[in-house]
């Protein structure tokens, strides 16, 4: 056994004091500051429940397609929605899409504008960096122990574990894009007399876009992934499905509730992918006629 060097008890205690202080001091405006995004939630998650399922296939259908302007990827989008709906598990599929999409929201408007400022200064890039590299490894369990702690399982607590584990990518890649944007063009730029939020809004971000939306597909992705995870809270949906059949180890509930998270996967994945080629092909021919 390793030696006690120190007693980490009371800092133990110190720390949970500390967060028992913030939810019988804080909660309400918490729970307050918090609303709005769970109306965003349910707000989604209504529309989407409330929509037919034929008008949500070909929507999804017709966006693979604006995306691909191929029939293989409208195809793949077809069958993994007409799976959903074979196997029962339509309702799940929309409670998961909604917190996925709510999710991916929210991050997209926080981390876009964090990545702008990184990529602008130095300084803030060192001191966002450790703070993103905490978020991508530590455990997503911790993130629920808190966030329980003061709104209680729902649907509040696994939204916002599901923002902070799946926001890093977009803050990095929408750094990356915009510190890559070739610096010939940005002198030029400047060689015109731009201010620095026309060359920010008129070029980089432009230039910047498929990185960018690389970023989105990300985050998509590792929104989805925690839809098991927040589950066990109250999120509901396909998770809910995965954990009941571990629970009464029913196989074929736990099987089929997984394979319907693959769909969703590979729909958003294959069709944001497929955005982002478009976008580089554009961005290619748009720096060759220069």
């Amino acid at each position: 056994m390793f030696p006690e060097i120190i007693d980490t008890r009371p800092l133990r205690r110190a720390i949970d004091d500390s967060l028992t202080w913030v939810v019988a001091n804080w909660g309400g405006a918490l729970e307050a500051a918090a609303y709005p995004l769970l109306m965003l939630l349910r707000g989604i998650e209504d529309f989407l429940v409330a929509v037919p399922w034929w008008v949500i296939i070909l929507v999804l259908v017709g966006v693979a397609w604006l995306a691909s302007r191929r029939w293989q990827l409208p195809a793949l989008v077809l069958g993994a929605l007409l799976f959903l709906g074979v196997m029962d598990l339509w309702r799940d599929a929309m409670t998961t899409t909604a917190l996925m999409v709510a999710a991916t929201l929210t991050a997209v408007v926080v981390s876009i504008p964090v990545g702008v400022w990184m990529s602008r200064s130095t300084r803030v890039r060192n001191m966002v960096a450790p703070v993103l590299d905490l978020m991508q490894t530590l455990p997503s369990f911790v993130y629920l122990i808190p966030t329980v702690m003061i709104f209680g399982p729902g649907k509040i607590p696994a939204l916002l574990a599901t923002i902070v584990y799946a926001a890093p990518p977009l803050v990095r890649l929408t750094d990356l894009g915009l510190r890559n944007v070739d610096p010939a063009v940005m002198e030029a730029t400047r060689a015109f007399g731009a201010s620095p939020s026309q060359r920010l809004f008129g070029v980089q971000i432009p230039l910047a876009l498929p990185t960018i939306l690389a970023g989105v597909n990300q985050t998509t992705m590792m929104a989805l992934s925690m839809v098991v995870i927040a589950s066990m809270i109250g999120a509901g949906g396909l998770g809910y499905q995965v954990l009941q059949g571990i629970g009464r180890l029913e196989v074929s509930r736990g099987l089929f509730a997984g394979l319907g998270i693959v769909a969703l996967a590979i729909i958003f994945d294959r069709v944001t992918q497929a955005f982002g080629r478009q976008l580089q092909s554009r961005v290619g021919v748009q720096e060759a006629a220069r």
